[in-house]
């Protein structure tokens, strides 16, 4: 067997709300997977599989350029990655939606030709909003959009929302859902070819999940 054929397929996987939840399913499959002590990497007890823990928003980049060869992420950072993937899978669990949002009993300006909208998702944003014929500036930023219509920033945001209570907690309520978001397993296109066979194993066991 060559060392191509033998070595442990890469599964990146997010760090934060996700972890535990594929832990879980792969645990419950069979794939043992400690990942405890701080650890970012580990092979399973069969050493078949190597996963690798990364930040949620980094987790397209490990993939497209082959340092983990699957990795698992939802429709949101794969969307502001704009790298190309197979998507082998979409799983049950951590659906969430992409949402407008704003103060309280404040809807988009009249004059909808024009939107300030702070966002982690410039990209998706940008696009959706294009796709209206609605011009927006967008404002970047990287932590708690939240803050953005409290403190005055920005009017509106577009955030993933999964339950609301943050957006509550800070008098926010959300204007409109703009998509539905879903989790999957993908795969970067040239490692899929030289080992579909293998991988196809494990799409297989996480369908049963």
């Amino acid at each position: 067997m060559s060392t191509l054929s033998s070595a442990p397929i890469t599964l990146a996987i997010p760090k934060g709300r996700l972890q535990e939840k594929i832990t879980r399913l792969l645990n419950q499959q069979g794939i043992r997977i400690d990942l405890e002590d701080r650890k970012l990497t580990a092979l399973d007890a069969e050493e078949k599989l190597k996963i690798i823990l990364v930040k949620n928003s980094d987790l397209p980049t490990y993939v497209n350029f082959g340092i983990a060869g699957l990795g698992i992420c939802g429709d949101d950072v794969i969307y502001e990655s704009a790298y190309p993937f197979y998507r082998l899978h979409t799983f049950s669990f951590g659906g969430t939606r992409m949402c407008l949002a704003g103060k309280k009993n404040t809807s988009p300006e009249s004059d909808t030709r024009h939107m300030t909208i702070a966002t982690k998702y410039p990209r998706f944003a940008t696009q959706y909003y294009h796709s209206l014929g609605i011009s927006v500036r967008i404002i970047k930023l990287g932590g708690s959009v939240e803050l953005a219509p409290v403190l005055g920033l920005a009017p509106f945001i577009v955030d993933l929302v999964e339950t609301g209570e943050t957006l509550r907690a800070n008098n926010l309520e959300i204007i409109e859902i703009l998509e539905k978001i879903d989790v999957h397993l993908i795969a970067n296109p040239a490692y899929y070819k030289l080992h579909y066979e293998r991988i196809n194993a494990i799409v297989d066991l996480l369908k049963r999940g």
